[in-house]
């Protein structure tokens, strides 16, 4: 993978750009409300594939509150882990996983640290 996108609408695509310039889908932009508010419909089944049906997705709610000193608060939930049927806990593990939500926040922290 060389890039994550997220494009900044209702109805937006999220896709990853691979080394051979390939794109791979993976979700949908449910709400865009900068700046407090992103939610995506994750996109990918319980097999880690691309799933184009949203009423068999999970969702990304990611809020942004500011907090004294000029810094953000930032909230991750992932819900609806039941609607990937079989591959629900196995996912909840993944995304859980230090490979997971919690390390893109790190990477994310790190990264505005950098840029401000």
């Amino acid at each position: 993978m060389q890039r994550a996108t997220v494009e900044g609408r209702a109805g937006g695509r999220c896709y990853t750009e691979q080394s051979d310039g390939t794109e791979c889908d993976w979700g949908t932009v449910l709400t865009w409300d900068p700046p407090s508010r992103l939610v995506i419909a994750w996109q990918i089944n319980g097999d880690w594939t691309y799933q184009p049906d949203l009423s068999q997705s999970s969702e990304v709610d990611v809020r942004f509150t500011p907090e004294a000193g000029g810094r953000t608060r930032v909230d991750l939930e992932h819900r609806a882990l039941e609607r990937h049927g079989a591959g629900a806990g196995p996912m909840r593990t993944a995304v859980d996983s230090p490979s997971g939500w919690p390390g893109l926040l790190q990477m994310y922290a790190e990264r505005v640290t950098q840029v401000s």
